[in-house]
């Protein structure tokens, strides 16, 4: 059997910071401590960072690595404990404490975000608190809930500087436990379609590829001639993260090529919510991840346009993944996502927020004739998402005084000059619609109109699917199935290009916008898992609720990251259903909006120029509060020469445009090779033991502390709780049905936040504000899980007559509303008819001859004849056929009771190979 692929999971989860007056000592372990690692962190350098990752002579070599150590030694848990008893009594004797211990345990973690250093020493920045926002095929992703910042060197050595305590201000006003992102084993920088492509790779690939040296391949038995490897070994994958979406990418660098990979931690940030669809019982897993690009960063005002690189203001790629979750496998669940972008209008433009204006001008900085930042914007998005690039252009087009119409006009003309360059079957498409305009129209229905555009993208561009069309599509085909874009292979769908949505500042009508064309991709994506009969979905369906839940969370936590305030207008905003409460809300949130970009954005910009390390602290320089403005941190041109200039007519890199449609990124090349760690594992080790790692057999588990039974759930949170309904999630519902309506009353609130607080892992109730208002939902990924276990029991009705006998009402529901039929009530003769020929029929059953192919019964109307559709031997409702036991089977359940009375059956070679690959796993 050929091997397998699977991620490389990070042995390094459980962190202990160990404190001397000389060290830190900081130990990783895997979840489930059976191997550990160790960083010795030098504290008597008042500027330096000394690090060392410990080797397999173990600290008998005190010098610095400088270059990555694959030998880094594992230790087991008896061999730390003794390691770090002998530091405990070396410093203890060194110190002359003999009663005192001389080694702290300063703190525990989850991670190392990285190290930074402002005009003293270093500082570390450890995980000391995570929550689990998502799971994608037994892989957890974990939000940032809590960090510790820890000075390195001790305080006889520090050399103290006066502005050092504001630069700390300004670089924990970053707030790490706000929507940041990352995974042990599955890579959040990259999109599904790519982690799924790079575990597909051919086996000669990978054997070219595998990185084992002969430490690490090191086995025991191999002298023998026993192969403990064949037929049972995989291939460990691990890419390399695309630095775009990372943001801790600059705190890490400095130990990159010091330590072992392994305890590199790279975080995302933007937003992740996950959610269950639940169809007839079937769990399927609706999941939403945002990654904000780390480049040309910042907030509203102060960041609009692209830089000099092709990097444009409040860019985020939003992925939504569909996967059954009844099979966790990457290689035999069903997985689909699809891909799409927002991001500023790629070019030079900014406005000035000095007018304190509501809308200040909009002015265009720098003339670009040949449009060399949008072709290198495009350049990028042709390299990691194929053609077409569809751009989805929703600023105004008529205005009596031109604002927003300067940006459609230049816009315009940038792609026409980039489009006659390119091959006609891969240019840039360009889709210009005034969404304001439309709104204001009574006549207009602006959700259809974006609801033909999203078909129209989705058909382009297609979608991502890792299994074969199903064969139900093929016996019932489909239209608009039949016209779906992409590449088809022989292992299912892969997405080529993607849609680019923008107005102005890439908020309210873009995520309106990007809502839609999502839910006609979720159309297609449970169509090609089988799971509806045609690739439509209908608005106040329990799936589109859920789906447009976790949109609005996404679109309200990406609004206060990017603009200061949640979305002013939603998805019942353009469909004119929010009710009136919602327009002073709106208003409120304008305001906040105003206020934020008026008084508190240029803190939070010097806050993410200092975390992002575009801005380095230097003795001698300005500091960070004295730059009048940040434009030459973000734009390298303006402080030197680039070294080379982009052709004005082949603006596009050549091995990109060659391997057109598909992405350049997921090409298998040798450049792509290149980013990939490929190692050879047995399939019982633990880096690639998924199994174990998802349901983790070590540990007392609580199924109140499940995270798959906390999410929100369709048939808990949406489906209505009226008895006789159709349980499907993508049947319409009445506006008032659903299942958070019953959360209508203080009281019932108090008792629903009562049931949150039992919950694991629950954040902070909401208010009674938040509550209250069907119409929108709060911002944050927090909003995910309040649903999830409010409706667990049906809350009591109170009343307030005053009536001290009649305290409650409804507490004995009438038989209707519990069974659905008054039982007490007669039997209409129809239903006494019906009754008595099923009981007819079961009687016949009895007396049935078995070599009948038929089954006749007499009624009071005549003679029934049903044709059987399935034909049985013996098994039928009635009689059952006893099992039969192999041969195979009875052999072993005779030696288990053989071995029971003392005589023991010889080991094969397959036994003695597994017992011994057992042992080198577990003690070796």
């Amino acid at each position: 059997m050929p091997a397998a692929a699977a991620p490389i999971i990070s042995s390094v989860q459980k962190l202990v910071l160990y404190e001397t007056r000389a060290r830190y000592f900081l130990v990783g372990s895997n979840h489930a401590e059976t191997k550990y690692r160790v960083l010795k962190i030098d504290r008597t350098e008042p500027k330096d960072l000394v690090i060392i990752d410990d080797r397999i002579a173990g600290f008998s070599n005190m010098l610095v690595a400088t270059v990555w150590n694959p030998f880094s030694h594992v230790y087991t848990q008896q061999e730390v404990r003794e390691l770090l008893g002998r530091l405990d009594l070396g410093n203890r004797t060194k110190m002359g404490q003999k009663g005192s211990s001389g080694l702290f345990r300063a703190v525990s973690a989850f991670g190392v975000v990285g190290f930074v250093r402002f005009l003293e020493g270093y500082y570390i920045v450890l995980i000391t608190k995570r929550r689990k926002m998502a799971d994608i095929g037994g892989h957890a992703i974990y939000k940032v809930e809590d960090t510790n910042m820890i000075y390195i060197p001790n305080d006889s050595v520090r050399i103290t500087h006066p502005d050092e305590a504001r630069y700390l201000r300004i670089f924990q006003n970053v707030d790490l436990s706000s929507n940041f992102y990352f995974s042990y084993s599955y890579d959040l920088s990259h999109s599904l379609q790519y982690n799924l492509t790079v575990l597909r790779m051919p086996l000669e690939m990978l054997k070219s590829e595998t990185t084992q040296t002969r430490q690490e391949s090191f086995d025991i038995f191999e002298d023998e001639g026993l192969i403990t490897q064949g037929g049972s070994g995989v291939f460990g994958i691990c890419s390399e993260p695309y630095m775009k979406y990372v943001w801790n990418g600059e705190l890490l660098d400095i130990i990159k090529n010091t330590v072992h990979r392994d305890w590199l931690l790279y975080i995302i940030h933007g937003f992740c919510g996950q959610s269950k669809l639940l169809i007839y019982g079937r769990p399927v897993y609706v999941t939403l991840i945002a990654r904000r690009s780390s480049k040309f960063a910042g907030t509203r005002f102060l960041k609009r346009g692209a830089n000099c690189e092709g990097d444009v203001a409040n860019e985020v790629e939003t992925e939504q993944i569909l996967c059954d979750a009844s099979v966790m496998s990457f290689t035999a669940g069903s997985y689909s996502s699809y891909v799409q972008v927002r991001g500023s209008v790629p070019l030079y433009w900014s406005q000035d927020i000095s007018t304190m204006m509501p809308k200040p001008p909009i002015t265009l900085d720098q003339a670009d004739p040949f449009a060399h930042v949008a072709a290198l914007h495009f350049d990028q998005m042709l390299q990691r998402f194929g053609s077409p690039i569809i751009i989805l252009n929703l600023v105004k087009e008529r205005e009596k005084r031109k604002h927003e119409r300067i940006l459609s006009e230049e816009l315009v003309a940038a792609v026409t000059y980039l489009n006659q360059f390119l091959p006609p079957e891969h240019t840039i498409i360009y889709i210009p619609w005034d969404m304001a305009k439309y709104t204001k129209s009574k006549l207009c229905n602006v959700l259809d109109r974006l609801n033909v555009i999203a078909e129209s993208v989705v058909k382009k561009t297609g979608f991502f699917v890792n299994r074969p069309d199903s064969y139900c599509s093929i016996l019932r085909p489909d239209e608009k199935w039949n016209e779906l874009g992409g590449c088809v292979i022989p292992t299912g769908r892969l997405q080529t290009g993607v849609l680019r949505t923008n107005c102005v500042d890439c908020l309210d009508r873009t995520n309106t916008a990007q809502f839609m064309v999502g839910k006609c991709a979720l159309a297609y994506q449970l169509y090609s898992l089988g799971l509806i009969d045609k690739p439509n979905l209908q608005f106040d369906t329990d799936a589109v609720r859920l789906f447009e839940e976790l949109y609005e969370d996404h679109g309200d936590t990406l609004s206060l990251q990017y603009g200061g305030s949640q979305l002013v207008h939603r998805v019942k905003t353009y469909r004119k259903i929010a009710p009136w409460t919602q327009h002073s809300k709106d208003i409120m949130q304008t305001l906040s909006r105003y206020y934020s970009n008026a008084f508190s954005d240029a803190d939070r910009q010097d806050s993410i120029n200092l975390f992002l390390g575009v801005f380095h602290p230097t003795e001698g320089k300005p500091h960070l509060w004295e730059l009048p403005t940040d434009f030459y941190l973000h734009h390298k041109n303006t402080m030197r020469l680039l070294p080379t200039r982009r052709s004005y007519t082949y603006w596009w890199t050549p091995e990109v445009i060659k391997h057109l449609p598909l992405p350049y990124d997921e090409v298998i090349c040798a450049a792509n090779l290149k980013k990939l760690i490929v190692k050879k594992f047995h399939k019982y080790e633990e880096e690639i033991d998924i199994h174990n790692e998802f349901f983790r057999p070590y540990e007392l588990s609580s199924f109140d502390d499940t995270f798959c039974l906390a999410m929100t759930s369709s048939a808990r949170d949406f489906m209505p709780k009226t008895v006789g309904i159709d349980p499907s999630p993508f049947t319409v519902r009445k506006p008032d049905e659903t299942g958070k309506s019953v959360l209508g009353n203080k009281s019932n609130r108090e008792e629903a936040v009562l049931q949150r607080k039992t919950a694991a892992s629950a954040p902070p109730p909401p208010s009674e504000e938040a509550v209250s208002s069907s119409s929108e939902d709060d911002s944050g990924t927090d909003r995910e899980e309040e649903g999830s276990v409010s409706q667990r029991s049906t809350p009591v009705k109170m009343t307030d007559t005053g009536d001290s006998t009649k305290v409650t009402e409804n507490v004995v529901q009438p038989m209707k509303e519990v069974y659905g039929i008054n039982l007490s009530d007669g039997l209409s003769e129809e239903d006494l008819s019906i009754y008595s020929r099923f009981v007819q029929l079961g009687q016949s059953q009895h007396k049935q001859d078995k070599s009948s192919q038929q089954l006749c019964s007499r009624c009071p109307d005549g003679v029934i004849k049903l044709t059987p559709i399935s034909a049985f031997s013996q098994d039928n409702i009635y009689e059952v056929q006893p099992p039969r036991v192999d041969r195979k089977s009875t052999e072993i359940f005779q030696a288990h009771i053989q071995a029971s009375q003392g005589i023991m059956q010889p080991l094969g070679k397959e036994d003695t190979s597994m017992y011994r690959e057992y042992i080198r796993n577990r003690y070796l």
